[in-house]
């Protein structure tokens, strides 16, 4: 070991003579410290160790706090806390943010309430009656002997109500009226139950003088109302749009043509029938809204139209709502909202005969037995339906079962009953066989009904995927009872297979509602339609 020092230390000198610099003449001696620690160890000198303690200091298990805290926010504690735990001082720093306010305690949203001697009743008693009355008790004062330094607020108004609180100032029940004794149940003839009048009951009400003044006004007024318009009815006016009015054999229009290639006499329907697929002519001669179409009888050679603009050609002076020939197309009837249902002849368009009861017609239709074509019935707007006499011009029978004004009337049963519909917006039509009633719901849906003895909803024949709420579009079967068409508030022309109920067809016929379809009843494929857009279409 000692030769090994020995060689590091001459190594060592020999390095540092090496480096040293060739024109140096003495070299300089090194330092006997800086080779200290190269030197070996003597023997006799021994070696001491510094203890370093660097564990922090930790307190004894004697001097922590060991005792449970509660969280300050806690609003139920699971165990029994001791007095000490439960108001212990909060630990920990405290929010810099928080407000004096802030940091009060509470035990509401508003603040700290403390429970006081008035009960929840009184509280919300006095709290009504000074919202109500202005006053209040003082909770602050003895209050076993009321006085005026008894009350807060208004206080004048406390003595003159004496102090009385909302529930004790209102109108006191009086006493229950007497009925008049009705006698034995046994006697059915004196036994008045519970139909007896009242002891103080008057049977007739006389109004005061005033009230009689301002009675006789209004009831002036509206008699001279109806004086106007009675003594002063709509001057008809009649304008032929035809250039020959008769034919060589002095046959008028009305004659049914012959040479149209079917048989517009017969009687016989077609075997089949076909959808229509395009539009073959236009009629533009309303320039309102047309409310209603309706085709010769039998033949179906002529139309007529009634329309918003107050005209079938010229008739009315307000909107005609509703049209309806005799079974011989000979006449025609019509109702409009002047309040005035009249009779034309279809020839020459002269007005025959007026009717009226004050109330504006919805609908008519005449009687169609052969034998009582002198007999029609109107839906009124005062929801009753009126059977007129054409001959007399009065009223001969009237019904009054419905709660609405009255939209349409359908004959049933060979005309020994119709069926009408109210102010439901609903219409009914009756199929050529005469078997079936189908029905225009606001429900967006044609509902068929049986018309033979009890009417009965056949749930089988539903017809449904077009929109009518709100509107009285008319329905129509073919002549062979394969489809169903009906007009709708989009103006489409919706066509239904009768026996699927499949929406088979929907053409867009009119810029506005599609109120009425027509099928003709000699064509196989033939509809007319009209809309509140002024037209009339044909469709095949």
């Amino acid at each position: 070991m000692a030769a090994v020092l020995g060689s590091l230390v001459a190594y060592g000198s020999d390095s540092d003579s090496e480096n040293e610099p060739e024109s140096s003449t003495s070299p300089e001696k090194t330092h006997p410290d800086a080779v200290a620690h190269l030197q070996p160890l003597k023997s006799d000198r021994t070696t001491s160790l510094a203890v370093l303690n660097s564990a922090p200091e930790v307190a004894v298990k004697e001097d922590v706090e060991t005792g449970t805290h509660l969280d300050p926010s806690l609003k139920e504690v699971s165990y029994n806390p001791t007095y000490d735990t439960m108001f212990a001082p909060e630990f920990g720093p405290v929010n810099p943010f928080k407000t004096q306010q802030m940091a009060a305690p509470r035990n509401m949203l508003s603040g700290y309430a403390e429970p006081a001697h008035v009960n929840d009743f009184m509280f919300e008693q006095q709290r009504r009656t000074f919202s109500t009355f202005g006053y209040a008790l003082d909770p602050s004062v003895d209050n076993s002997q009321l006085s005026s330094n008894s009350y807060i607020g208004a206080v004048d108004e406390a003595e003159k109500k004496k102090g009385l609180t909302v529930f004790e100032a209102g109108p006191k029940k009086g006493e229950k009226r007497k009925k008049v004794k009705g006698g034995d149940a046994s006697e059915i003839d004196s036994f008045l139950g519970p139909w007896a009048k009242y002891q103080d009951e008057k049977d007739v009400t006389k109004p005061s003088e005033e009230e009689q003044k301002e009675l006789d006004e209004i009831i002036a007024k509206r008699q001279k109302k109806g004086r106007n318009e009675e003594e002063a009815p709509a001057e008809e006016k009649t304008i032929l749009h035809v250039k020959d009015a008769y034919d060589y054999q002095g046959r008028s229009y009305l004659h049914i043509p012959q040479d149209v290639g079917i048989n517009l006499r017969s009687a016989d329907i077609p075997e089949k029938c076909y959808l229509p697929k395009k539009q073959l002519h236009v009629w533009t001669g309303h320039t309102k809204g047309v409310s209603a179409i309706r085709l010769f009888p039998v033949s179906g050679h002529l139309l007529l139209s009634s329309s918003m603009d107050c005209k079938i050609k010229v008739c009315h002076s307000k909107a005609v709502r509703d049209i309806c020939f005799n079974n011989s197309g000979t006449q025609f009837l019509s109702a409009a909202y002047d309040r005035y249902l009249k009779l034309w002849d279809s020839e020459t368009g002269q007005c025959i005969s007026r009717f009226t009861n004050r109330k504006v017609p919805y609908c008519v239709k005449f009687n169609p037995d052969e034998d009582k074509q002198n007999l029609f019935v109107a839906g009124m707007s005062d929801k009753k339906i009126v059977q007129f006499d054409i001959r007399s011009g009065e009223v001969v029978q009237e019904y009054d079962r419905h709660l609405g004004a009255v939209n349409t009337i359908t004959f049933v049963d060979e005309n020994r009953r119709f069926v009408s519909t109210s102010d439901d917006k609903s219409l009914l039509n009756h199929a050529p066989e005469g078997k079936w009633l189908a029905c225009q719901s606001m429900d967006n849906q044609i509902l068929i009904f049986g018309a033979q003895n009890r009417f009965r909803l056949n749930k089988k024949k539903i017809f449904k995927g077009h929109m009518v709420a709100g509107y009285a579009c008319q329905v129509d079967f073919s002549p062979d009872m394969s489809y169903v068409v009906s007009g709708d508030a989009d103006g489409k022309l919706n066509i239904w297979d009768w026996k699927t109920t499949k929406l088979y067809h929907r053409i867009k016929a009119h810029d506005k509602v599609c109120i009425s379809a027509l099928w003709h009843p000699h064509e196989t494929s033939k509809v007319i339609t009209c809309g509140w857009d002024g037209q009339i279409k044909l469709w095949d």
